[in-house]
């Protein structure tokens, strides 16, 4: 059954409704949530070499090797010169193409401070799990943000060979935590994520801002205050 935080419930109407501690383990996603990625500097590239914002993303998208590079079979990099060929019409030649898309995925990241504490106080009290759909610098960037240490275990598509909305990622997270997935909190931007999370018994978040966070770890918060 999905969340009632995801179906608007007040936070504190939510704490009265679930009771003390519904869950055992608090599972995260990562982009979205925990990372940003400057979207107006990207924009801003996009621009520069001639081309509409969010063409890059879109090209990489539709890329034959986006699942495969989400699921292991190929490299970051396999992935981003599949679309190389795709850009160098617009942007003139495949040397701008591969100028250009370097320029675009070095563009200013961040880890959102507000959730990391949220995440901070959950882990004092319950294991915290991240389940990422990532590429094979999914570590490079947990360092590069100083986030090696701040999850009890890391559950990688690349690394575990499945990709959410996979029922199967969820599996194994579940089970890095150690308990079972009805005792789990799911927390993640896509819908369809969630959904599939609630479809095995998680409690389920759709995250928007750090408040809907705050509102779903509220028992648990609560408790250790």
């Amino acid at each position: 059954m999905t969340s009632p935080v995801s179906s608007g419930v007040e936070a504190a109407d939510y704490a009265r409704i679930v009771g003390a501690r519904p869950f055992a383990s608090v599972l995260c996603d990562f982009d979205g949530v925990v990372k940003y990625q400057d979207v107006a500097e990207q924009a801003a590239i996009e621009r520069a070499y001639g081309v509409e914002p969010g063409t890059v993303a879109r090209v990489t998208g539709e890329s034959a090797l986006a699942i495969p590079a989400l699921t292991g079979l190929v490299t970051r990099e396999e992935w981003l010169a599949s679309a190389v060929p795709v850009l160098a019409g617009p942007v003139g030649s495949a040397a701008r193409a591969r100028a250009l898309i370097a320029a675009w995925v070095a563009a200013r990241t961040w880890a959102d401070r507000k959730v990391l504490a949220l995440l901070a106080r959950a882990r004092a009290r319950v294991p915290l799990v991240l389940v990422s759909n990532a590429t094979s610098e999914l570590a490079a960037h947990l360092r590069e943000l100083e986030l090696h240490d701040a999850f009890d275990h890391v559950v990688s598509s690349y690394e575990v060979g499945v990709a959410k909305p996979d029922p199967r990622i969820f599996e194994i997270a579940a089970g890095r935590a150690g308990v079972p997935m009805e005792r789990c909190l799911f927390v993640d931007d896509r819908p369809e994520n969630v959904k599939a999370a609630s479809a095995l018994g998680m409690t389920a978040l759709v995250y928007r801002a750090p408040a809907d966070l705050e509102a779903a770890l509220l028992p648990l918060l609560e408790e250790a205050s």
